[in-house]
């Protein structure tokens, strides 16, 4: 399911314009990003919690020349799924 997609359901199952669905949509990933920004975790009960995790600076190696390059350190987003997502798919 892409985007698109997603703001249909949301506003079939809401009972609301597309318009609207795409205003929540947004609004969703804007407060997202900008809370994922500050290092806060955001928690959605039964879905899911979303987090920042730094990774570590490393040593990989060229798949086409074997040679070691070097990677850097960087923050990375992690997705714990909620209980009641994980009853959903299993």
């Amino acid at each position: 399911m892409n985007k698109a997609e997603m703001i249909d359901a949301i506003a079939k199952d809401a009972k609301i314009s597309k318009g609207q669905a795409n205003d929540v949509m947004n609004a969703l990933e804007k407060n997202l990003k900008t809370a994922l920004r500050k290092g806060d975790k955001v928690t959605l009960v039964g879905f899911g919690t979303f987090g920042v995790s730094k990774r570590a600076a490393r040593t990989g190696r060229n798949p086409q020349t074997g040679k070691p390059i070097k990677i850097a350190a960087k923050k990375v987003v992690r997705f714990t799924p909620g209980k009641a997502l994980k009853d959903a798919i299993a």
